[in-house]
C-alpha cells in the first residue's frame, strides 16, 4: 500500500512543476486511457458473451432419428398452450 501512496505523491509533485497547458495534457491523457480501458473492458466482455448455438454447435446435428423440426408439426406442440 505504501507503494501506491509513494507513486501518487510523486505524480502529484511533478503534476505541480508542470505548466497549466502541460497539467491539462496530463489530464487529457488520464482521461484517454480511462476511455481506452473501457473500451478494452467492454470488448472482453463482447468477446465471452456467446450465443446458445456458438456453446452447442459442437453438438448440432448429432442426435439421428426424431422429428426434423418440432415448430412446423402443430400435432407435437399439442400440451404446450398450442392449439
Amino acid at each position: 500500500m505504501t507503494l501506491a501512496i509513494d507513486q501518487e505523491q510523486i505524480i502529484i509533485d511533478e503534476f505541480r512543476k508542470l505548466s497549466p497547458e502541460k497539467q491539462q495534457q496530463v489530464i487529457d491523457f488520464i482521461q484517454f486511457l480511462q476511455w481506452r480501458c473501457e473500451k478494452d473492458v467492454q470488448h472482453k466482455e463482447e468477446k465471452e458473451s456467446i450465443s446458445a448455438y456458438e456453446a452447442a454447435k459442437e453438438f448440432a446435428g448429432c442426435v439421428d432419428g426424431g422429428p426434423g423440426d418440432l415448430a412446423t408439426n402443430k400435432k407435437y406442440l399439442e400440451g404446450f398452450g398450442w392449439k
